[in-house]
């Protein structure tokens, strides 16, 4: 943990340092306007794509749809530990095809001043069909306010679009449960926390290298659309997730893809440091703090990324429960363009899920393949990935640590967006 807070403390230097030498506004380059507005959207690049779109002739009203529909065919082994035979539990589930997103979306700006950005997701069900609902006013490139459903500001993985990652499957660290004693398994939070309902201030600085975004949210997931949180009885400020991102970009604004034939001859690169704390969340019985480092790079075919984050989860006072728990999580992937069209992937993946005060951690290396036809925005996707298990003490603790997480993964998909 010591190494974490010396990293975080080091970038925040950096990030001081480079914000104090320019705070300048300056007009953005087109490209750099392209990649923003890929960005905002969210789901899949929209910038400079050929399609139907209304814009007025002096350029501020705009009104774009967009759309993106991605089918997998999904194979997933587990270990028999958590299987009962006696019940004929076949080591082979949660596998066949499936439709992850079927987005009908649309996007665009008023005014010179107000962006919006809708979308649904036909294949999901209960508030998780409001993908995203917002609208972002804007004073100046330094000053913006956005307001509605969108992505909390933590961890270079779910910043991504969502039809640009370089795997079809997001990092388990960050999407797999925590597992705490067995009579506390009620309290299950995820690393990551995604869209959420709320509010921030945002925008960029210094030659569009530094950004920001500051805000809060409820802290309830994008499963969730209502006003559902109360007051905090511990600290006495409304139990919401408050959250914030810092992001160091020397070359400019940082496109959110991992892999993007679009991209082949740019050079950017990007650091950040993100956190927050969601205040009685988990049924108001806990706390949960999370911080994180990310790094990634974008130079001609290659791209890097790198991220480490960590959670803090203490129970509220009502609870009458002293213990708290730490857990750490992060990855390392690289991805390179062999052709104009085919990329290779691979990452590494790794999270201490049973918490820092229990000896072994789940590592879990995977490898992919994607191939672009650009003609017709088609994208396909190959994955495997094998979950290990390292440094457990005894039998029990590892058989307890890759619960409902597939030893043995793969994935096909297939993507269409507009």
């Amino acid at each position: 943990m010591k190494h974490t807070y010396l990293t975080l403390a080091m970038l925040a230097s950096l990030f001081g340092t480079a914000s104090a030498q320019d705070t300048l506004q300056y007009t953005p380059t087109e490209r750099d306007r392209q990649i923003m507005e890929d960005n905002d959207c969210g789901v899949t690049p929209i910038a400079g794509r050929k399609g139907f779109a209304l814009q007025s002739k002096d350029g501020k009203f705009a009104f774009k749809p967009y759309m993106m529909v991605q089918t997998t065919a999904n194979f997933n082994w587990y270990d028999d530990e958590g299987l009962d035979k006696a019940y004929n539990q076949d080591n082979v589930a949660n596998s066949g095809f499936a439709v992850p997103y079927a987005i009908i979306g649309f996007t665009g700006r008023a005014y010179d001043k107000l962006t919006f950005n809708v979308s649904l997701n036909a294949a999901a069900s209960g508030g998780n069909i409001l993908q995203q609902g917002w609208i972002d006013a804007k004073v100046n490139d330094g000053v913006q306010v956005r307001a509605g459903k969108f992505k909390t500001p933590f961890t270079h993985a779910y910043l991504t679009m969502l039809g640009g990652t370089l795997l079809p499957s997001l990092p388990t660290s960050l999407t797999s449960a925590t597992i705490m004693p067995y009579t506390l398994n009620a309290v299950t939070p995820t690393i990551g926390t995604g869209f959420d309902l709320g509010v921030e201030l945002h925008g960029l600085f210094a030659k569009q290298k530094l950004s920001y975004e500051l805000g809060a949210w409820n802290g309830t997931g994008s499963g969730v659309n209502g006003a559902t949180k109360t007051f905090s009885d511990d600290w006495h400020i409304p139990s919401l997730l408050y959250a914030g991102r810092l992001a160091f970009m020397p070359k400019g604004v940082m496109p959110s893809t991992q892999g993007d034939p679009n991209h082949l001859d740019d050079n950017k690169l990007m650091f950040a440091v993100s956190g927050g704390i969601n205040v009685e969340s988990e049924n108001e019985s806990t706390n949960d703090t999370r911080a994180g480092v990310e790094a990634a790079w974008i130079y001609k075919r290659l791209y890097l990324a790198g991220e480490m984050y960590y959670m803090h989860v203490g129970f509220t006072d009502r609870q009458k429960i002293d213990d708290s728990f730490d857990y750490l999580g992060g990855y390392a992937q690289v991805g390179y363009f062999l052709t104009n069209s085919l990329q290779g992937a691979f990452r590494y993946d790794f999270y201490n899920r049973n918490g820092l005060d229990v000896n072994g951690y789940l590592n879990m290396p995977a490898l992919g393949l994607n191939y672009f036809i650009r003609s017709c925005n088609l994208k396909m996707q190959a994955m495997y990935q094998y979950t290990g298990r390292t440094k457990h003490d005894n039998q029990l603790d590892r058989d307890n640590d890759d619960l409902g997480i597939a030893t043995h993964k793969a994935t096909l998909l297939l993507q269409y967006s507009f």
